[in-house]
């Protein structure tokens, strides 16, 4: 009898003491969560300067899409030390005498990594009868593809077989926003190449200009990206040209009414008709379309005797700035104080302001360019490592357009 009501007193006391540790896991992980709201909003308010210290935190706030803990920070540090500076060193200079190298390459690695993950896959050429990325509707007006290829040659020259041309890529494209006026983000390396391309997947994966908000939302979702996040990442159309094939539509036949987009601001609607008449156009394809680097730089900044100079360039599109108010202005905020105003150039833009809590980002970054700049570069970071190939799964390719 003894040991019963002995065995009942100890069930009893054992289940007080498992509710007691349970409240106390509640608190301590209320206390947390306060705490990280209290930290969030205190580095919204950093200036740039303080937020690289923080990363490591900050990317606690934006849940990771993928597992790529295969990468390192400085991964070539032990077999190709210079690779990151070389590749700084060469977009630096190309920056200077083609300026929009930063937005081809930032859009070069979005269409890259949102199709199958970070692999250099748009890279490829046709061959053989397989198609490639860059022949898919969505991809034919991307630019970059040389530029890529001589840094790619540089490295090969310094480290054969070493560097992949998704790194490169990532790489790239972040030394692009730098140099454009965007934030710096700290980039892990490691990635591999991929084997093929996937140009059924570019077809319908990436989200059209003309896109309605909840169709652009479920592409991000589908990817791992929050609303915010994808406010965030549409940020990157702060600098770059867009030809009037992507919006002409708004100017004169919105959406076959044959009338204007009403949602776009008169005064605006007048300047982008200054840019665009109301005639058919086709982009160039890619073929047509270079860089026309004059002339290839190597690592050192001296030119290289193999590449000519006297490359003329190729005739562009008209189209509509959309760092329209000039070079240098904050990167960020133009474009969403823009939408605030109905100026967004193109209709998927524009679209941010058509959910609550969509635009409710939109304000916000457009009131807070530290915010958005810290939003933006680990949004970046989030983006760079999506789906990446690491060792033992694809290759390094020695030729970023062939997989021989």
């Amino acid at each position: 009898m003894n040991i019963h009501m002995f065995g009942v007193f100890e069930s009893h006391t054992l289940r007080k003491l498992s509710f007691l540790v349970f409240l106390i896991c509640i608190l301590i992980t209320l206390k947390n969560h306060n705490a990280e709201t209290k930290n969030s909003l205190q580095t919204a308010r950093m200036p740039p300067s303080d937020l690289a210290s923080i990363f490591s935190q900050e990317l606690t706030l934006f849940p990771k899409f993928g597992d790529p803990r295969s990468l390192e920070y400085d991964f070539y540090r032990n077999s190709c030390p210079s690779a990151e500076q070389i590749v700084r060193t060469m977009i630096r200079k190309l920056y200077t005498v083609r300026p929009d190298v930063a937005p081809a390459l930032l859009r070069l690695l979005f269409h890259d990594c949102f199709i199958q993950g970070c692999d250099a896959s748009v890279l490829l050429d046709a061959i053989n009868g397989i198609r490639s990325e860059k022949d898919t509707p969505p991809n034919e007006t991307l630019k970059g593809f040389d530029i890529i290829d001589s840094i790619k040659a540089e490295l090969e020259a310094a480290c054969p077989g070493i560097v992949s041309c998704a790194d490169i890529l990532v790489l790239a494209a972040r030394e692009g926003v730098v140099l454009a006026g965007g934030p710096f983000y700290p980039l892990d390396t490691g990635r591999r190449d991929s084997s093929r391309a996937f140009p059924d997947a570019v077809t319908y994966g990436i989200p059209a200009p003309d896109e309605e908000l909840r169709k652009i939302l479920a592409a991000f979702s589908s990817r791992g990206f929050t609303e915010r996040e994808t406010v965030s990442l549409l940020g990157s159309h702060s600098i770059g040209v867009v030809h009037c094939n992507f919006f002409e539509d708004r100017l004169y036949n919105f959406q076959g009414t044959n009338r204007p987009d009403p949602s776009l601001d008169p005064g605006f609607l007048e300047l982008l008709k200054s840019k665009c008449n109301n005639s058919d156009r086709t982009a160039p394809p890619e073929s047509q379309i270079s860089f026309n680097i004059p002339p290839q730089y190597s690592y050192d900044g001296s030119p290289s005797p193999s590449h000519s100079s006297s490359q003329s360039s190729s005739p562009e599109e008209p189209g509509m700035a959309m760092d329209y108010d000039g070079p240098g202005s904050n990167f960020g905020t133009l474009y969403y104080r823009s939408l605030l105003q109905g100026r967004g150039v193109l209709y998927s833009d524009q679209q941010l302001m058509a959910k609550e809590v969509t635009e409710s980002w939109v304000r916000a970054y457009a009131s807070e360019n530290t915010l958005f700049r810290r939003d933006f570069a680990v949004t970046m970071m989030k983006l760079s490592n999506l789906q990446v190939l690491t060792a033992p799964w694809g290759l390094v390719r020695f030729n970023c357009s062939k997989v021989g």
